[in-house]
Formats: C-alpha cells, structure tokens, sequence
C-alpha cells in the first residue's frame, strides 16, 4: 500500500519503484505509483473535505496538528532512522530534522496568528476588519534533501489556515512520506484533509495539471520550478510557491578572526548535509595574501579529514552517502570539467562505498567562465580576490539570489556587503546553514518566485479578506453630488 487517499491506504496503479539506501543500496521501500486518475481521486478528495475542514475553528485544527507533533516525539528515533536510511544523512542531523518538524507547529501557530490573524480597528460607527481565508487544495511538492522537514513546512501552516493538502514526495524517498502520513493518520485527521501520492515526473505532472488544485507549493530544483512556472503563466488564480536552491557565494574578508573558527565555519557552510542543502556554499572568495593563503590551507587540512562513511555508524561520521550514484557521479563529472578547464585541485573528491562522494575543493581563480549552476554535493569553489568589492560584485553574479554570507571581523565590510549583496539569506561569521524558522526562507533570482517560506509559508496559505462593517445603514450627513433623496 503505497498511496494513501481518503483515508484509505491503497495500491498504485502506476508503474513500481524503489527506494535505495544509498550507504548500501539495500531496497528500504517498493511500491506502485499513482495512475492519473488516482492523482484526480486524491485531489477530488481534498476538495469534498475543503468544505467543513476550512469551517472548523483553528483550535480544532490545532489540537489535531499538535497530536501529530506529540507522535513525533514519540517516534523521533524511528522516523530518523528511516530518514538516514533512505536519504543517506548521518543519523544525529536526521534526529534534528524530526526536531525542526515538531518545533514547526509552534512557529506556523505563531507566524499565522502574527500575519494571517485577524486585525480590526472602529471609526466612527464602521468597523474595518481584515480577516484571512484558506484558499482550498494545496499541491504539496517535498524533495529528497529534507524529506520530512521541508514538505512539513508546507503542510504544517496550509492545514493550520484550512487549506486541504496532496503530498507528492520525492520519488527518492518515499518511505519518509508514507510514515509521516501513517503518523498524521494516528492523530486522527480527517477524511480527505492530507493525502499522499507516491510517483516520479508523471505524478508530478497529473498533479500539477490536475482540475480543483488552488495552489502548488514546491521545494526542488531550479529546473522544475522554471517549468512549473512556465505552466503556470496566465493562470492568476493559482497561488504558486516556488523554492528552487541557489549557486551561493561565501566571501572571507583579510580579517576573519580566528582562524580555526573560520575554518569551520565555512566547513558547515560548504559540506553540511554532504553539501545537499539548498542554502550550502558553493562558491568561496578568499583575500589574495599570507591571511587568505593560511586559512585556505586550514580549511583543506580539516575537511580532507572529515569522518565520510555509514550514516549509522559509530562513532558517527560528519557526512553520509549522497541520495544516489547518479547524483555522486555528477559531482565527481563536474570536479573533472573544472580540471581540464584550468582548475586546480587543491582538494580531490574521490568515490567510496555506495554514494560516497569525499569533499572536494578547487581553485577556479584562473578559469574565465563558470557555468552558473547549483551543483549539489560537496563540492566547493574557490576564488581569490584583491579587492573586497571586486568580490562582493563577483559573489553578485549569478542568476540565483537565495544565500550569502560574510566572515569578517570588520564592520564596514559588513555595512558594504549587507547593503550590496542579492541574496534572500545573508549570513555574518556563520554558517550559511544557518537558516532560522522564525524568519523568512527565500530568495530573489532564479532561486524562487518572491513567495518565501518557514516563516512566511502563512502568507501563501491564506489570502486576506478585507471588510468594512455596519450594525445598521446610514445617510451620511451630506449626500454625494447629484443625488437626490427627495
């Protein structure tokens, strides 16, 4: 039972697939997608449930939300090794990921009741009142990098508002989806209200195409989300949330502080997650110069040290596998084009077991032109700079717009990159991981389409309705010009 619709777990009638370990390539999940039709079924649900989930109070929805945050808790280490199983992440950041989807309630309560509550304010004898509506069926699209974290963070604040949701979750990692749906069936939600649909592209695509669905919320590549976009134009009535990653610039000013600390930090900027987050560091600027060349020898020291390995293992190691072959032979692929084309390897990336990709970092001071692409693994490029503004106008220069950071100790480089950088997440003396629930997650550019989420998912979820209110009518004092009542 791969599909779960209605409240009803079911078979897909569309073609098998399977879920990998990519540590071992031990199958952790098979199944059958969604047919079309199934895809329509699932959405028809939602839309019959739409009716009396959207009228039931928000503490009704909250009680049933927090059930399902209290399931969680229960069964953290459960959900967390399925998730290091099937995606890969070491065992400990797979237990934060669950963490960061229970603490999401309590940030979606708080961010809905701050931008999507009610407001009002009297004059005179009129009442002006601002209140916000779901807007119906929400398209739920997760990806594999977070599979429980992100779609949650999409599903959590559309239920709280009284929206109705599909959930189609990576093709790579449905198993995470289906216990996150057993989880939410547990808790006792209603018939219709959050469906799953497992599948590749084509699923993907019946349920992007699908009749009655209000809105499409997607974490994913730029690739996708430009489609998506494309098939979307001219259709205003459809809210459309598109998160699509970032070719990231981390520049490192002559005075970084301390250097073990630098050091580090640009580590968990750059090979967090096996470099598999949207918000990872992929393009470095480090000062020309005794300081840049003293860090840059740190940084290469440490990571050529990194513990890489089973995601289970212990003692545990800093990164796992990443999600396929086909994604771990990309990298080592573009670590071989950034050779021949004049790169110096000054870190290589080597294949283990499985996915295994070990952290590379090249030198492309001296390659004229780089393909502005987010590659997603642990692969770092390097530049070196003269001139700081040469480099904040080089970090500049990319067609995405979502993360960039700062490590200086120096303030007026910070009050310069702060006012000149493009980016959605700007970062100073930390991790570009770093991201925060409590605040906005997005950028400009290609990196999405100015509908930000975590924080602000509230604000694609529900639309405002403004009134303005009367106990009873009224002739004003003096009557328009032209009319006349006698």
């Amino acid at each position: 039972m791969s599909l779960w619709i209605n409240n009803q777990w079911l078979v897909g009638d569309g073609e098998q697939f399977q879920s990998l370990n990519p540590y071992n390539d031990d199958v952790v999940w098979q199944g059958h997608a969604a047919s079309v039709d199934q895809v329509e079924r699932a959405v028809a649900a939602a839309n019959t449930a739409f009716l009396s989930w959207r009228n039931t109070t928000f503490s009704e929805r909250l009680a049933i939300i927090e059930r399902f945050a209290q399931l969680l808790q229960q069964h953290q280490s459960q959900l967390a090794h399925i998730i290091a199983t099937e995606t890969g992440k070491p065992l400990w950041e797979s237990t934060t990921e669950v963490a960061a989807m229970i603490a999401k309630v309590g940030l979606s309560t708080q961010a809905y009741h701050e931008r999507t509550g009610t407001r009002q304010r009297q004059q005179d004898n009129t009442t002006m009142i601002v209140r916000h509506r779901p807007l119906g069926v929400m398209a739920v699209f997760g990806p594999y990098n977070f599979p429980a974290h992100l779609p949650n963070g999409h599903i959590i604040p559309a239920l709280l508002a009284g929206n109705t949701v599909v959930f189609k979750p990576s093709e790579l990692t449905p198993n995470t989806a289906q216990r996150m749906c057993e989880l939410w069936q547990q808790a006792g939600i209603a018939d219709g209200v959050l469906n799953l649909v497992q599948g590749g592209r084509a699923t993907g695509a019946a349920l992007a195409m699908a009749t009655g669905v209000a809105g499409v919320l997607f974490t994913g590549s730029a690739q996708t989300g430009h489609l998506l976009h494309q098939q979307f134009a001219g259709q205003p009535q459809t809210m459309l949330a598109l998160e699509m990653g970032g070719n990231n610039p981390l520049v490192v000013g002559q005075e970084y502080g301390e250097i073990e600390a630098a050091a580090y930090t640009i580590i968990q900027s750059a090979f967090l997650s096996a470099g598999q987050r949207c918000t990872c560091a992929r393009r470095l600027y480090i000062a020309t110069g005794k300081a840049g060349d003293a860090l840059l020898a740190r940084l290469v020291a440490v990571a050529s040290q990194l513990l890489v390995g089973d995601p289970l293992a212990t003692p545990a190691p800093f990164m796992g596998p990443l999600i396929s072959a086909v994604a771990a032979d990309h990298i080592i692929l573009h670590q071989q084009q950034l050779l021949d084309a004049d790169g110096v390897a000054l870190l290589m990336a080597t294949r283990g077991q499985g996915a295994i990709v070990t952290p590379a970092i090249i030198d492309v001071s001296a390659i004229s032109e780089l393909a502005d692409e987010e590659y997603f693994g642990p692969l770092l490029h390097v530049s070196r700079y003269v001139d700081f503004t040469q480099a904040v106008a080089s970090a500049n220069q990319t067609r995405y717009g979502l993360a960039a950071g700062l490590i200086s100790t120096d303030s007026q480089q910070w009050q310069y990159f702060i006012e000149h950088i493009r980016a959605g997440i700007v970062n100073r003396n930390r991790p570009l991981t770093g991201a925060s629930g409590d605040a906005p997650f997005g950028g400009p550019g290609a990196s999405g389409n100015l509908r930000p989420s975590a924080y602000y998912a509230a604000d694609y979820c529900a639309y405002p309705m403004a009134s303005v209110e009367g106990d009873d009518v009224q002739l004003p004092s003096q009557l328009a010009p032209g009319v006349s009542l006698s």
